[in-house]
């Protein structure tokens, strides 16, 4: 499989270092798509603040990815959902930390969580 970053500098706005326009996935095998994934423990506790969640939810997707033998490194597309404008840094640098500062096509989209304590929620979609 190959990953080619499509990021043209012509024609459209330009990037930061954090995300990229697109990602193109040549010759994947398989294809996996990871439902949002909240920052909750295994009790389905959500932690008690943002860094707390960012934690447990990159915790959960390394678990959901290795169940399906794929790495961080798999990952292709990402859509962040923060309960408030205000999170968005601290996603951003968890994102980064967790991507080893790999930037991959993301989406931020500031919405009402289906809970009150679920403060940000993250869906992946990785190839392999």
């Amino acid at each position: 499989m190959e990953m080619i970053a499509r990021n043209p500098t012509s024609g459209l706005y330009t990037t930061s270092p954090d995300y990229i326009h697109a990602l193109e996935v040549r010759h994947p095998s398989r294809l996996l798509f990871v439902s949002g994934t909240m920052g909750l423990d295994q009790q389905g506790i959500a932690a008690a603040d943002l860094e707390g969640q960012l934690e447990l939810i990159w915790s959960n997707l390394r678990a959901i990815l290795t169940s399906a033998d794929m790495t961080v490194a798999s990952i292709v597309r990402l859509t962040s959902y923060l309960r408030d404008g205000a999170f968005m840094e601290a996603n951003q640098n968890a994102r980064l930390r967790a991507l080893g500062g790999r930037a991959v096509p993301t989406t931020a989209i500031i919405v009402e969580t289906l809970h009150d304590d679920w403060l940000v929620e993250i869906e992946i979609i990785a190839a392999g």
